[in-house]
Parts: structure tokens; C-alpha cells; sequence
């Protein structure tokens, strides 16, 4: 009865857009919600799956706390196999655009004050990051008649860049984005960095939380809730970018949900990630209750997904700790460096209302072929009923059929990851076609020697057992798909101590 109340008060008020007050809602709200270092096994949701599709849970999947995910994920299908990039600034950039990084050229993770280029990057790789001449798809939402919101991280552009602020890109609100990439402090006692903290990366907007104990995503969930009820009363459908800060470092434990964690075998720090994990899956459950509240979850399509490989505080980059039992973290070349978790559903799905009917979500389903982040894109424009910039150039497609639960034989079975700056994993540019995956190494500091691995993921999906030696056809083969992918992206290449750019090539071992 909760619900009926809170539509009849905002009916008295005149300020709910939808047929509950006798006015036609005419396109569906639309929210992403993306976490900030999310990885694959970074939750309770089981997203890996067995030969017949069906879910397998491991250790990690029992460790994590996120019943909101869960709700989320019986209302709507996983991917079991969702590419992101390796670091932040370039998925956000390939979410925004619908390209791959290659293309775009936000190649690395944005620093605000400086380029990171890194010692032998490319020197024209593109640090300052979007522009409004990119033509991201919440712009054309908003020349649809969207309210456009962004709420949290941006770091779409370095300090000073027109990317700096997300709305010089077609955002009509702003709240907490900026060029920073991770924040000050996640309390509110510390005003998220302008009290105590890292002062150079404190948070933006959040002054009402100052001295409060509002942990960061609480306050960012809040401030979404306000917006979600501006655009309601404005009678506009709206995209909202919720965009969280965690769960990120520092890992600072958010108190609430600390008992939760006591396995004295982990560590503080990881104890700690794992509340910034629930403190954010509580914020999906909030913002879920919200639309429920103000009655237009039905119109409302929800996006989840992490922006690149976790980062949890177990083990090192290149091991089988932070994303068992995938190898790799955040900025490696392996698995656990580009897998992410992805949900899609209706907010309350009802297979009787129009746009679910337009666009139909499979409930409680994994989908084991391959997405990724250039594909959100396309798919927020064909649920919205907008269309994509005349010329604009699209590496992804949209999910139509793979959200329904079905496969499509038209969409593309590879990933191409180009990272050609010094991380994690340094200088490699990484491809997946069908099955198989091939990773090559630059070596700038030796370039007459680049390296390669080639691994059948079908049958080692964590990467233990290099066949580069034992099947130098596949090798080669692969190594052919992916220059043909760099030259159509227009790559740019690392360079070596004498400034000669290393473009592929492939050496016989």
C-alpha cells in the first residue's frame, strides 16, 4: 500500500509523468548505473556459467554481500562474458561514444593535473578526453527531450578539458563529476576530501553532507533521488548516469556492514572493499525502492555493470586472487582485468506495459555470448526510440537479442583491448575472436622483440596454459585479426627510446 500512497501524493502535486496521474508517459527512463573498479566475481551474483548456461558460484560469490544484485539479476538476464576496458577513463569514453578505445584514443586512465602518457605511450594519445563534438548518446537523448542527469564520477577529461564538466557534453545536471578519478575520502565526516583526505581529489557538490555521516554512495543516491523527482515533475522521461565513486580506493570501511566480513584469512583492506561493495549495492536497492515509490519503475530500464577488471585487495595484478578463479586485476591484460558483471532488466517488469513490450528483458537468464561496453551505446538509443548521429561511427551493436535471451549471429564474437602505455600490464593490445585470445607485448625497451600468447578460452577460460609455441598457425591467424582491427580503428602505436612507432609484427618463435 506504500506504493498507492506515494502515487497519490505525487499525483496532488501534479508531478508524476505516467498514466498512474492520466498522462502518457511517451519514451522509458533509462538508468546506468556503473560501478568504479566492479569486477566479474566482485559480488553474490554468480556470473560465470557451465556448458548448459547454467550459473556455477565460487568462493568469491560467498565472500560478497549483494542482495540488491541479486534482485536485480533474477528480475533481468547476466552476462556471463562482458568486455570493458582495462582502466576507467577509457570505458567510460567507449560507453559515451559507442567506440572502442583504439578509435577514440582515451587509451589510458585520464590523470586530472598531467599527461600520463607513460614513457613510450603514444604522444598523441588523447588525454583531454571527450568532447561535445562527440556526440554521446545522453546529448542525443537530450535533443530528444530527455532530462539528462549525471551523478558521481565522470572523469571524462583532464582539468581544464571540455570534458572536465559533464554538462559541456549534454548533460542538463552535474552533481560530484569532474576530472578527479577516485575520491578524497568516502566520509562525510571528512567532507569527502575537503576536511580530511586527499584534498586534491575531494569531491564536488556534496557541501549539505559535510560533517555528516553520510558515507559517499549514500550521498550520491540521495542527491539521483532528488533529480529522479525534478524530471518527474518537469513530466520528462530522464537518463540518469549513476555513476558511483566506489568502490575504488581508498578502501575506506563503511562501519554498517562491517560485521558482516570477519574472515581474520582476508585482510583489513579487504574487508574494507567488500563494504564498499554492499554500501553500493544498497544504493541500487535504494534507487530500485525509489521508482517502485514514485510508481514508474515499469517505465524505468536499469544497465549495471563495472567499468573495467576489479581491483580487491587479494593478491597481486597478475594472480588468481582478486578475481578467482580469473587471473588478472584492474589494468591487466588477462580476464580479470576486462571481464565485468552486467545486468540488464526493467526496473518492475510487466510484460503487459508498452515499452517493455517494445523492448522485451529475459527474466532470471544468463547470456553466455559475448557484449561489451561499446554496445551500450546503440542499445540506450534503440530502448529510447532515438537515433544514432548521422556519420557517427559505432563499433558496437545493439543487445536487442541477446537481452531477449536468445543468441545473434550477427553480432560480433571478438575483442580488441589496445593498451599502449605502462600499467599492470604494459604495452599489449590484446584480442578475443570466438573462442580463442591473443595478447601481444610491444616491449618498447627491446622492440626488435615483441612477444605474444595465445590461449583457447573454451577450454582454459583462466588462462593457464600458453599454446603461442605449440600453434604458431592460430598464433599467426590471430595476430592478422587483430592489425586488421588496429589499422580499421586507427590505432596509434607506443613508441620506442628513438621515438619510432611500434606498429605489430609478428615474429616466428
Amino acid at each position: 500500500m506504500r506504493t498507492n500512497r506515494a502515487f497519490k501524493g505525487f499525483c496532488v502535486l501534479g508531478g508524476l509523468a505516467s498514466s498512474v496521474c492520466g498522462v502518457a508517459q511517451e519514451r522509458p527512463n533509462i538508468i546506468v548505473f556503473l560501478v568504479d573498479d566492479m569486477g566479474l566475481m566482485d559480488t553474490s551474483v554468480p556470473f560465470i556459467a557451465d556448458e548448459s548456461g547454467q550459473p556455477v558460484r565460487h568462493p568469491l560469490n560467498d565472500w560478497y554481500h549483494t542482495p540488491n544484485m541479486e534482485r536485480l539479476a533474477k528480475q533481468g538476464i547476466c552476462f556471463s562474458t562482458f568486455y570493458a576496458q582495462s582502466v576507467s577513463s577509457p570505458s567510460r569514453a567507449s560507453i559515451m561514444t559507442g567506440q572502442n578505445a583504439a578509435r577514440h584514443r582515451t587509451t589510458n586512465w585520464i590523470n586530472a593535473e598531467s599527461n600520463n602518457r607513460t614513457p613510450y605511450g603514444p604522444f598523441d594519445w588523447n588525454w583531454k578526453g571527450l568532447t561535445h563534438q562527440d556526440m554521446i548518446y545522453p546529448y542525443l537523448l537530450q535533443q530528444a527531450g530527455y532530462k539528462t542527469i549525471h551523478v558521481g564520477k565522470a572523469h571524462f577529461g583532464c582539468l581544464k578539458s571540455e570534458g572536465e564538466n559533464p554538462t559541456n557534453l549534454g548533460f542538463d545536471v552535474n552533481i560530484a563529476g569532474s576530472a578527479i578519478g577516485h575520491p578524497g575520502s568516502y566520509h562525510g565526516e571528512n567532507g569527502y576530501g575537503w576536511i580530511k583526505g586527499q584534498r586534491a581529489r575531494a569531491v564536488p557538490d556534496l557541501e549539505q553532507y559535510h560533517k555528516t555521516h553520510t558515507f559517499l554512495s549514500d550521498a550520491l543516491t540521495l542527491e539521483a533521488g532528488k533529480e529522479i523527482e525534478k524530471a518527474v515533475a518537469e513530466k520528462k522521461p530522464f537518463y540518469l548516469n549513476m555513476a558511483h565513486y566506489a568502490v575504488h580506493s581508498p578502501f575506506e570501511t563503511d562501519e554498517r556492514f562491517i560485521s558482516h566480513y570477519t574472515d581474520p584469512n582476508k585482510s583489513q583492506q579487504a574487508r574494507a572493499f567488500a563494504t564498499l561493495i554492499e554500501g553500493m549495492d544498497k544504493s541500487l536497492g535504494d534507487i530500485l525502492d525509489k521508482l517502485e515509490d514514485m510508481g514508474i519503475a515499469e517505465n524505468t530500464l536499469i544497465i549495471f555493470l563495472g567499468d573495467n577488471g576489479g581491483d580487491a585487495p587479494l593478491g597481486d595484478a597478475a594472480d588468481y586472487g582478486s578475481s578467482a578463479p580469473f587471473k588478472g586485476k584492474k589494468g591487466s591484460e588477462y580476464e580479470g582485468g576486462v571481464r565485468v558483471p552486467f545486468i540488464v532488466s526493467w526496473a518492475h517488469p510487466n510484460p503487459n506495459n508498452k515499452f517493455q513490450k517494445a523492448y522485451p528483458i529475459a527474466q532470471n537468464a544468463i547470456q553466455t555470448q559475448m557484449g561489451t561496453v561499446m554496445d551500450i551505446y546503440p542499445t540506450v538509443l534503440s530502448v529510447a526510440g532515438v537515433k544514432p548521429a548521422p556519420n557517427h561511427i559505432l563499433d558496437g551493436a545493439d543487445l536487442r537479442k541477446l537481452l531477449k535471451g536468445k543468441r545473434d549471429k550477427k553480432h560480433r564474437d571478438d575483442f580488441l583491448m589496445h593498451f599502449p602505455h605502462e600499467h599492470r600490464g604494459s604495452y599489449f593490445t590484446s584480442y578475443r575472436k570466438g573462442d580463442w585470445k591473443f595478447i601481444y607485448y610491444y616491449n618498447p625497451q627491446t622492440p626488435e622483440a615483441p612477444t605474444y600468447k595465445l590461449f583457447n578460452l573454451s577450454e582454459d577460460p583462466y588462462e593457464k596454459n600458453d599454446l603461442s609455441k605449440t600453434n604458431q598457425q592460430k598464433a599467426k591467424e590471430l595476430f592478422r585479426l587483430m592489425v586488421q582491427r588496429l589499422e580499421k580503428e586507427q590505432a596509434l602505436y607506443p613508441v620506442d627510446a628513438d621515438k619510432n612507432v611500434l606498429s605489430p609484427i609478428f615474429v616466428a618463435e
